[in-house]
Order: C-alpha cells, then structure tokens, then sequence
C-alpha cells in the first residue's frame, strides 16, 4: 500500500461484461484496499425501497414484460437513469469514507462517471479524495464472447445493449475529464488503469 495514494475512494465504472471484476479485485490487492461491489447495494437498496419511491431500482421486477420490451435506445436511457439513482446511495458511503479517512474500491455497471467530479459528498468536501476510472471494450463481437464464456451460452441483444452503454460510459467519462481505459490488451489493463492513479511521486517512494 503506498502511504502517498492520494484518494480514499476509487470508483471502477463499466458496463457489464467489460472484466470489471477481474481488474477490480487486482487493483484492490495492488493499493492494499478493500473491494465493495455496487452489486451489493443495488440489493440492499431494492429491499429496502418501494416502487413508489424508487419506480427504477424495482423495473425490471415489477414492468418485466416492458422491459423485455425495450428498444437499445430505452434499454440506455434506462441504464442512465438507474446510475443516476444509485449515486444518490453511493453518495453516502464515499461520504463516509472521506469523512473516516479509509480507503476503498467501489466496483459495478452502475457507477456514473459524474459521481466521481462532485465538489462534495452529503455536504463532506471531496477535497481531491475521490478518483475514478471507467473500463471500456471497443468490440461488441468481445462481449458476446465474454458472455458467452462467463454464462454458457449466446446473448447478443445483451451484449449489444452492453455495448452501447459502454460506449456511452466512455464518452461521458470523456466529457468530464474522468480517465477511460480500454479493456485490451488483458495483460496490461491493470499496469494501465494504475498509471492512470498512482502519481509520479507515489510510484517513485
């Protein structure tokens, strides 16, 4: 763990199918962090909400049928509006950890590149603490094939809604200055992602 690293948050964005995970983990052992999948509030947040309140975290479960239903372009504005949600929770967890000055990987499909620029967290100063990277996979033809390792079995509807998310991932982080990392070549994405966040002073002590 480098006593230099400059943040107490790193937020992992992709869509799925990208290799999140993978990197995820591996970044976590190389900064000596604990890892969080957004996974993980996503089912808090679901049980603990009522469609009323949160009419996106409950959709696919309550409109199924419409979902199944969506057009590549519904399935991303969804898919933007569901970020958008869940950083109202991410929110308070990076709150807490500046305020508690411990450090932390936060990883999923979810994480809105914005959520990485904010002046503050539920009214705590982000005073630089907080980073972000977003991993991207230029070929759709890749994450049908990643799928179909990971699951068994063919799923280009997903994959090619997975694309276009991604894609727009990459563009946002772009636009707001957030660092973007291909996801190819594998065996050097994650020596990539920490040069991205390790500055020269830290990599040199």
């Amino acid at each position: 763990m480098r006593d230099a690293r400059p943040w107490y948050v790193l937020l992992l964005g992709g869509a799925s199918g990208v290799g999140k995970t993978s990197v995820g983990y591996r970044l976590a052992r190389h900064f000596g962090v604990g890892l969080t999948e957004v996974d993980d509030f996503q089912i808090v947040l679901e049980h603990m909400t009522s469609p009323v309140d949160f009419p996106e975290l409950h959709f696919w479960r309550t409109h199924r049928d419409e979902a199944l239903r969506m057009t590549e372009d519904e399935h991303l504005a969804f898919g933007i509006r569901y970020s958008q949600v869940i950083a109202r929770g991410l929110e308070l967890v990076i709150a807490n950890h500046i305020a508690t000055r411990t450090s932390i990987l936060l990883e999923g499909d979810f994480i809105h590149p914005s959520l990485a620029v904010r002046p503050a967290y539920d009214d705590v100063p982000a005073d630089g603490r907080v980073r972000a990277v977003v991993l991207y996979e230029e070929d759709e033809r890749q994450l049908l094939t990643n799928y179909r390792l990971r699951e068994g079995e063919e799923q280009p509807v997903r994959a090619r809604v997975s694309w276009r998310y991604s894609e727009w991932l990459r563009r946002e982080a772009e636009r707001l200055g957030v660092p973007s990392i291909a996801a190819r070549p594998w065996e050097s994405v994650l020596e990539r992602v920490v040069a991205v966040l390790d500055p020269p002073a830290a990599a040199e002590g």
